[in-house]
């Protein structure tokens, strides 16, 4: 596997990640641990790297839809669900953001694990660069995302959506609720200089 850049693992489930393509960590395993999937669900993993949170969905969903700008990621992404055996049910698309998914796609649980941290415009030159780096303010993606998502909800359904405290984790909940979501913190991890946290929205009941 010429590309390949190293095998890492969640619990003992195994996943390959190949070069150019963001190696799962804290947040990716912290999103992970609160994926909450049931059976026949329809999954939106946007960003989804090397396809772990994708194929890890796929395990009870009925369908999931997995996006990401790097074409490195998408190969990636196809290459772990072939091995884990749930490639009929995950469809891999190249794309920014929503552009990939059909305007009358709906999913029950749309999963993002966005670029959060504060950069400098060079850092988005690499593929590898664009998994993390989110402008200034860390706030780049997470603002285009939740104006988009909302449109992309079932009735019941929910985003989970994992960003850092650099992002102003706040200011992810206000904007959540300003377009017409309830949102909360359902989980958090401390990681060095940073919270990590698991933010959930979905509609008001």
């Amino acid at each position: 596997m010429k590309s390949l850049k190293k095998k890492i693992f969640y619990g003992d489930i195994a996943f390959y990640v190949l070069g150019d393509v963001y190696e799962p960590a804290e947040d990716t395993f912290l999103l992970a641990d609160n994926l909450a999937v049931v059976n026949g669900d329809v999954v939106l993993d946007m960003g989804t790297g090397c396809g772990i949170l994708a194929v890890l969905a796929a395990k009870r969903a009925g369908k999931v839809v997995a996006v990401d700008l790097n074409p490195h990621a998408v190969r990636c992404a196809n290459l772990n669900a072939e091995v884990h055996g749930v490639a009929d049910r995950v469809d891999v698309r190249l794309g920014d953001l929503f552009k990939p998914v059909k305007k009358n796609e709906k999913f029950d649980v749309v999963v993002f694990n966005a670029p959060y941290l504060p950069s400098a415009a060079a850092e988005e030159r690499a593929w590898i660069g664009r998994a993390w780096a989110g402008g200034p303010t860390g706030r780049k993606l997470i603002d285009r995302f939740i104006m988009e998502a909302p449109r992309y909800l079932k009735a019941n359904g929910k985003i989970l959506l994992v960003q850092s405290s650099l992002a102003n984790v706040d200011n992810t909940l206000e904007k959540f609720r300003g377009v017409g979501l309830e949102a909360q913190v359902v989980a958090e991890e401390k990681v060095a200089f940073e919270t990590i946290a698991v933010i959930q929205a979905k509609p008001y009941i």
